[in-house]
């Protein structure tokens, strides 16, 4: 009977399911899918299909591969197009997560904004109110006027 200790991490117990990383293959996509919606790849496509047709229309017939419907074309497009999909739907998705993410993170630093601009709006108030008790200079040199001049009659 063996007893595990529980003060240390266990094996790594093998598998015959091959491990993957979600990670690595969301990037992988994310790669495939932003190439796929570039001029780019449209061009690479397009050189391609013409070389394809043109070399099965024009090349001697032992030499053609897929004669003129094209069906084993038609079927190598429909298998990229069939892997293409679930590529850009799964690069959209994670995109939505970090748009979420950043959507939440937008939306505590404008709810931190407006505290501090409300607090902001407070403390002016608040000094102003405080001025509007304070003497001004102008009341200041007035009362002095008025004190000099008592001086000077009651002299």
């Amino acid at each position: 009977m063996t007893t595990e200790r529980l003060d240390q991490p266990r094996d790594l117990r093998r598998s015959l399911r091959p491990h993957y990383d979600p990670e690595a293959f969301g990037r992988l996509s994310e790669r495939i899918a932003r190439f796929l919606g570039t001029a780019r790849f449209l061009v690479y496509m397009t050189v391609f299909v013409v070389v394809w047709v043109s070399w099965n229309v024009a090349a001697p017939a032992s030499f053609q591969f897929d004669p003129y419907p094209f069906i084993f074309l038609t079927l190598m497009l429909s298998l990229q197009a069939s892997y293409a999909a679930p590529l850009i739907l799964l690069a959209q998705n994670r995109q939505d997560d970090r748009d979420r993410v950043q959507y939440e993170q937008d939306r505590q630093t404008a709810e931190r904004n407006r505290a501090d601009v409300e607090y902001l709006t407070r403390e002016i108030a608040g000094l102003r109110l405080a001025l509007g008790e304070v003497a001004t200079r102008d009341y200041l040199r007035s009362e002095l006027q008025r004190l000099g001049e008592e001086l000077k009659e009651s002299r």
